[in-house]
């Protein structure tokens, strides 16, 4: 069981910056893979970005050249850097673990982008 705990959510102008991290509750170096999701409201889940335990990303087209992905196995963290954001990156952002045979999430972190 991989408890994931999100943070760095918050309120940010347009085109201001935000870092969530993803803390897991145990090692991720056998994760196969992690990532980020969000959902706005009235909208399904959607995929942000993952990264797997080789350090290979895939990005919404969305948020590509402005939001990287990345994680620290020594700290069993994930991270999403958010780079000039818009008022439609506004959502809950979700973390993901994909350790076989299930999925696990977080229980999610706000970003509003409003000015």
């Amino acid at each position: 069981q991989v408890q994931l705990v999100e943070s760095g959510g918050g309120l940010v102008q347009p085109g201001g910056s935000l870092r969530l991290a993803c803390a897991a509750s145990e090692s991720i170096s056998g994760i196969s893979a992690m990532g980020w999701y969000r959902q706005a409201p009235g909208k399904q889940r959607e995929l942000v970005a993952t990264i797997t335990s080789g350090d290979s990303t895939n990005y919404a087209d969305s948020v590509k050249g402005r939001f990287t992905i990345s994680r620290v196995n020594a700290k069993n963290t994930v991270y999403l850097q958010m780079n000039s954001l818009k008022p439609e990156d506004t959502a809950v952002y979700y973390c993901i673990a994909r350790k076989w045979p299930r999925d696990y999430w977080g229980q999610g972190t706000q970003v509003t982008v409003s000015s």
